[in-house]
């Protein structure tokens, strides 16, 4: 291993980093970020389908009143 401390601001970056990617806590709250990300955009997804259907189906009971 490398002695990073000889660095002096780089020992300091390194420490850091360290810190985070040894942080359970961080990583946790990085999986429930995906976690809420993935189901936001499961739900972006589902209304854009359910308002093309209908907006489909408004489409289409506009054409039959419009016939008679």
């Amino acid at each position: 291993m490398l002695p990073w401390h000889q660095f002096g601001c780089m020992g300091a970056a390194m420490r850091f980093v360290r810190a985070i990617l040894w942080n359970r806590r961080g990583a946790t709250a990085v999986e429930y970020g995906l976690v809420l990300a993935l189901i936001t955009l499961i739900v972006s997804v589902s209304i854009r389908e359910v308002a093309g259907t209908t907006v489909d189906m408004w489409n289409m009971i506009d054409t039959k009143v419009a016939k008679h």
